[in-house]
């Protein structure tokens, strides 16, 4: 009986290293994710903050229309459908709306991506703060 006893410690040994290997590797891919949504929610403030100042400062409407169309084709191409056109301009709606890079920074560690998208059709600031604020609750 003794061989049989030793094989169901082992197993449940076995068990128990498997299960805090299995919980490791689960804690570092959610920090993976949440690294990854976090780049992407800052490249994308970026990006719309850069298009941005380049249409404003030179304050050429029409010329902001269609630079949003050629860089959302070029881009698309490029680096596929995070891009286009639609997209885009929520990036450019994004960046407008959080003119402050630290403010987004700390944002993109809390939110991601998909959460802003949801909160982006609020344009009233307060509103806006106020629905973040009850997300943290």
């Amino acid at each position: 009986m003794k061989p049989m006893a030793k094989r169901k410690s082992e197993i449940s040994v076995d068990q128990a290293l498997f299960n805090e290997l299995s919980q490791l590797i689960e804690q570092s891919q959610l920090q993976v994710i949440v690294q990854v949504n976090s780049a992407l929610t800052t490249l994308f403030w970026h990006i719309g903050y850069r298009i941005n100042q380049n249409i404003l400062q030179n304050k050429r409407a029409d010329y902001g229309k269609q630079i949003v169309v050629t860089l959302s084709r070029q881009l698309t191409e490029k680096y596929g459908r995070n891009f286009e056109e639609k997209n885009l301009r929520r990036i450019l709606q994004f960046a407008e709306q959080f003119s402050d890079e630290q403010i987004v920074v700390t944002l993109s560690r809390q939110l991601s991506w998909s959460h802003i998208l949801v909160l982006l059709p609020l344009k009233n600031a307060e509103t806006f703060q106020l629905r973040l604020r009850l997300l943290f609750i």
